[in-house]
């Protein structure tokens, strides 16, 4: 065999080699970028996850405390009714609209149970009216508490 022959074959096999390990990096590299792709998609993902239960439990957290203090409103307008009757029972009214608002069903029944147990009541001092005052106060603060804890 001839020199070229023999230089012919050594550049085939070396071009050849070069595109064989050329098209295992090339392989080898996609191979990498979409395992990188995939742990970058999941780890955004786990940060929006993450974001968003922080989020919820803001909002959450805000919605719970609005309504402890519309809750707390209607039990204070009804305790300054229920010590001087004289007063004016229009805060009480506006409370309880507010209650009526924020829900839910259950306490808004409560809420007009212990508004009317109070109006009832304002004038009276008998104790049956007074124990029908505090049974009404006292499942309207159950049902406001089972509503917070339920936002």
């Amino acid at each position: 065999m001839s020199d070229w022959g023999i230089a012919l074959i050594a550049a085939g096999s070396a071009i050849l080699g070069s595109i064989t390990t050329g098209f295992f990096a090339w392989k080898a590299g996609h191979r990498q970028a979409a395992a990188a792709e995939a742990a970058g998609n999941a780890q955004a993902g786990a940060l929006i996850s993450t974001v968003q239960a922080t989020l919820d439990e803001q909002r959450r957290a805000r919605a719970a405390e609005q309504r402890r203090q519309v809750y707390a409103r209607l039990l204070t307008e009804g305790a300054a009714l229920e010590s001087d009757p004289h007063l004016e029972a229009t805060a009480m009214a506006e409370a309880f609209s507010l209650v009526r608002l924020e829900g839910p069903v259950e306490v808004t029944v409560a809420a007009l149970a212990y508004r009317e147990a109070v109006q009832r009541t304002r004038f009276r001092r008998a104790e049956a009216s007074q124990e029908m005052l505090r049974t009404a106060r006292n499942a309207f603060i159950h049902a406001a508490q089972d509503a917070i804890r339920d936002v």
